[in-house]
């Protein structure tokens, strides 16, 4: 556990549809919800045809975030998660709008997969709805994505999220807002074809319970029980008699009577739609909706960092049994590199070590699990693992930082390859692919005797190694593979000398 917990942590969800931001007070591992904030940004409605995000609907967001970031602005950074999902997934500007959204929450912004997003998901209706051994499918429809998760307890078993979601479902069938039966139903199949290739492992034989945790579920139950079409949740006939209702307008203003939330109503057609082609497709006949979602399931997961059960720590010892790693070997070079962190954090050189730390015996793990693949250029096809698997708990950044840490352990080392990464990475990623290489240079042999006692110190673009008196000579081969990294990385500018 680390030495100080924080008194508030924050989750927020920067949603294709909604933002969402939950802040709660954290003493002695229990929580307390203090504030629940949420704007309807419709994120994923300022996508043009390119996939370039509109000027406007980057304005309104950025507007939003301000207010939000009035609340959290002076958080510490460890008790606030921020996650973008599918728009931010999609949009080919995006890392121009995050630098401006990160500016006005003082806060990263983590853009996850759908998988994740799923993952995430699960665990928020997990802990809002309590433990039970029922087997669950939980459903959960954003602007741009829906995802499905089937999982028991607070362990999700199968997630898939697909590109499809309320505000594009509705820009694509509704457009203006108009509503006729035929675009309807052109809706639904549109739906029920996303869903045709994982409609068997979501089946209603392979779960207890269906639960949906979205505002657009929520919404559909809240217009169910209004018009008591239905008492129990979604059920098939009540959401029968939703559509055959909703088919018999010609525009989303006649839905007023519905009281549905003004905002939610240009996309709602298209959720109502997404829902009735799951209904039809996965045989549910009841849904009960849950409170708890994505940013509950961020809260659950900062838990996890804060009190040592971190997720990603999980995925890397699971990745690394998958492709058979050398286990020994990776715990020697973890060891050297704890070694040379030591020297290096006494020297005042690095800071953040704890994340640092991480970061690097993640890598230490990973390095070599392209040997599965092949063992030529096996570094390349381990950071192709890293970046392009669906790892749990990690964001989009996490991985390509690991995946560039990974891929630049060995061989020529391009000083470009760390620019485009994110802050601080850019700045501390080649020092800490530097300490990876030597760690891995010194462990080479394999061998299970201890190192000598040696001496690092890296200063600016100098890095020395100083080992005890005529080891060098005892150890030709090192000595080669010595004078080999010097010439490697003489050519990013920096400089290896050793003695």
């Amino acid at each position: 556990m680390p030495k100080k917990i924080p008194r508030y942590v924050a989750a927020l969800d920067l949603g294709s549809n909604s933002f969402h931001m939950i802040v709660c007070s954290l003493t002695d591992g229990k929580l307390q919800i203090l504030d629940r904030l949420r704007e309807m940004v419709r994120l994923a409605s300022g996508l043009d045809k390119r996939n370039i995000l509109d000027v406007q609907t980057q304005t309104r967001a950025l507007e939003c975030l301000e207010r939000f970031g009035q609340r959290i602005r002076n958080f510490p950074p460890e008790s606030v998660r921020v996650v973008g999902t599918n728009t931010l997934r999609t949009a080919k500007n995006a890392g121009e709008f995050l630098t401006k959204a990160e500016q006005a929450l003082n806060h990263p912004i983590d853009i996850i997969s759908g998988i994740e997003e799923a993952r995430l998901i699960y665990l928020g209706v997990a802990y809002s709805l309590g433990h039970t051994s029922n087997v669950r499918l939980v459903m959960d429809i954003g602007g741009g994505s829906t995802e499905y998760i089937v999982g028991t307890g607070n362990t999700p078993l199968e997630k898939e999220s697909l590109h499809m979601g309320c505000v594009s479902v509705s820009n694509a069938f509704f457009k203006g807002g108009k509503i006729s039966k035929s675009a309807f139903a052109g809706a639904t199949l549109f739906a029920e074809q996303r869903l045709e290739p994982f409609a068997k492992k979501f089946q209603r034989n392979r779960w207890d319970e269906a639960i949906g945790a979205s505002g657009t579920l929520r919404a559909i139950d809240k217009v169910l029980k209004a018009k008591k079409w239905s008492n129990n949740g979604i059920t098939r006939s009540a959401l029968e008699q939703l559509v055959d209702h909703i088919v018999r307008c010609h525009h989303v203003n006649d839905l007023k009577a519905l009281d549905v939330n003004p905002d939610r109503l240009p996309v709602f057609p298209g959720g109502v739609a997404i829902v009735y082609a799951t209904f039809k497709s996965l045989g549910i006949e009841q849904m009960t909706v849950s409170e708890g979602a994505l940013r509950e399931g961020l809260i659950q997961d900062l838990l996890g960092r804060l009190y040592d059960h971190d997720v990603r720590s999980e995925t890397v010892k699971a990745l690394a049994e998958r492709y058979h790693t050398d286990k020994e070997h990776a715990a020697r070079i973890r060891q050297t590199i704890a070694y040379m962190i030591a020297q290096l954090d006494r020297d005042g050189s690095l800071s953040e070590k704890e994340m640092l730390i991480q970061f690097l015996n993640w890598a230490a793990d990973l390095h070599e699990i392209g040997f599965d693949v092949a063992h030529s250029q096996y570094h390349k096809h381990s950071a192709y693992i890293i970046e392009n698997g669906d790892l749990a708990g990690f964001s989009r950044q996490d991985q390509i930082v690991l995946a560039t840490i990974v891929r630049s352990h060995r061989r020529k080392f391009v000083r470009s390859n760390f620019t485009s990464l994110p802050a601080p990475w850019d700045q501390q990623a080649p020092f800490l692919t530097l300490i990876l290489r030597l760690a891995v240079l010194l462990r080479r042999n394999r061998h299970e005797h201890e190192l000598p006692d040696f001496q690092l110190t890296i200063d600016k673009t100098r890095i020395h190694l100083k080992f005890p008196p005529d080891w060098l000579n005892q150890s030709p081969l090192t000595h080669a593979d010595l004078l080999q990294e010097a010439d490697y990385i003489k050519s990013a500018g920096f400089k290896l000398a050793f003695s």
